[in-house]
């Protein structure tokens, strides 16, 4: 075990940290959304009011091909999105990379929205109809048929299947036992039984029954989420100046290890806020498009238009409201037992304290919602992992994928902390690399599908 934990770590500090002046992989990230970004002419900040139109069921239409409406298809990859990086995650790079990582989540969330646009306009533009009239697309599908790049697709695929069981599987369910073992002493395995029977209830229906459930899950948890670190931020508002003070300025110039600030230099800051930002929004990675592709509708744009919203909900938004709280609250700076608070309980830490009128109960907000924000997270990325196999294998590999992923989400819930990130982390570079190479390398595909869109008058259904 120690060997395959060291091999991990290898691998994700060579993925991520290589070389140390300037990772590569970063590099590919803040180059690709910058070079995405205007060569679209800052679509996310133009056609905003598009995108919101059409989220709205403006432009639904039940005759057109799909699974799932342009809401639902939303609501599905941001159900993905929406997760324990937005709880776990924040602290973590504010742990490791100090208040300053924030900024550096806000700037790919940003960029992550253009990125967002063109790899799910691609998705629609590629996707395959099945005979029984579902939908099947992604990365694979669109570097396969626009590039014909049939192995960068495999890699692809190959490193999206083992993903879908590490950052969309076995981080939330370690998260989810690991808190409520903290709050209720429940047994980590216990907890991971139980919650791999109830996803599994729900994946063995396929995307339609994914859409409806996370059609409900996602705006459901996010309200709950968003109003408690609202009324911290209220509460403490004379100290938000302070806290957006020690942000910017963490950015650039990040001061020495202090609490829970084990990061001290520039790059190492900049690399937390990316690789966690990364984590949140997954913008650039290839998953979101996988879910988009589901969508009802024969427009390929409108549907990368759609795509645009998550990251502004999931970084711009929720992860700022969390690294808020946090900082506001300073629970980054507290230790307990001689170590500084990291992931979930430094979050829950900050809902405790920060809403007194709750009688030190505000840490159960976070508990609820880690538990809605991972169930929901588990259930949608049990589709991306049953796409990425089905298009290696065929059909007959997704049911006993299926039982696979079931039985990772109890072997997550009982691994360790450290172990279980890197995994994650590691695979989320591997699968992000191979669709941002096509994205550049399709982005004239995109402009010139995004000018024949927005060149067209577009009247709303209903």
């Amino acid at each position: 075990m120690d060997f395959l934990t060291n091999a991990i770590d290898t691998l994700n500090k060579y993925i991520w940290s290589y070389p140390e002046d300037f990772p590569i992989m970063i590099v590919l990230l803040l180059g690709t959304g910058l070079f995405i970004s205007f060569r679209l002419g800052w679509i996310q900040l133009r056609q905003l009011k598009h995108s919101i139109d059409i989220t709205r069921g403006k432009y639904d239409d039940p005759s057109h091909a799909g699974d799932v409406s342009h809401f639902q298809a939303l609501s599905a990859a941001l159900s993905a999105t929406i997760g324990i990086g937005n709880i776990a995650g924040v602290a973590i790079a504010i742990h490791f990379g100090g208040p300053g990582a924030l900024f550096w989540m806000w700037v790919t969330g940003i960029l992550g929205t253009s990125l967002k646009y063109a790899e799910c306009t691609l998705a629609m533009k590629y996707r395959k109809i099945n005979p029984d009239g579902t939908a099947s697309g992604g990365p694979m599908y669109y570097i396969e048929q626009a590039l014909g790049w049939k192995w960068l697709a495999v890699v692809f695929a190959g490193a999206a299947s083992i993903c879908a069981l590490a950052t969309g599987n076995a981080i939330q369910a370690f998260t989810v036992a690991d808190q409520l073992n903290s709050d209720f002493a429940i047994p980590q395995w216990t907890t991971g039984l139980v919650i791999a029977i109830l996803v599994g209830l729900v994946i063995v229906g396929g995307m339609k029954r994914i859409g409806k459930v996370t059609a409900v899950l996602a705006p459901a948890m996010t309200v709950i989420y968003v109003a408690g670190a609202l009324m911290i931020i209220l509460l403490n508002f004379d100290k938000l100046p302070g806290a957006f003070e020690a942000i910017i300025s963490g950015a650039f110039t990040p001061s020495g290890a202090v609490g829970g600030f084990a990061g001290s230099t520039f790059m190492y800051t900049l690399v937390w806020g990316i690789k966690r930002g990364l984590f949140s929004n997954e913008a650039g990675q290839g998953s979101a498009p996988i879910a988009h592709a589901a969508a009802k509708t024969d427009e390929p744009v409108r549907e990368g238009t759609v795509a645009m919203m998550g990251p502004y909900i999931d970084t711009i938004t929720i992860c700022t409201l969390t690294g808020l709280a946090i900082i506001v609250t300073d629970a980054w700076t507290v230790m307990v037992n001689g170590e500084a608070l990291n992931a979930s309980p430094m979050t829950a830490y900050a809902f405790k304290v920060g809403l007194p009128f709750l009688n030190g109960y505000g840490n159960y907000i976070v508990t609820a919602a880690v538990l809605l924000f991972a169930s929901s997270t588990m259930i949608t990325w049990s589709y991306y992992g049953d796409r990425s196999i089905q298009y290696l294998f065929g059909n007959w590999v997704v049911m006993p994928y299926r039982y696979l992923y079931c039985i990772m989400i109890f072997v997550g819930a009982i691994t360790h902390l450290e172990a279980v990130w890197a995994f994650g982390d590691t695979m989320l570079g591997l699968m992000a690399l191979p669709n941002l190479i096509a994205l550049v390398a399709l982005s004239g595909v995109i402009t010139k599908m995004t000018k024949k869109y927005y060149s067209r008058e577009h009247k709303p259904i209903n």
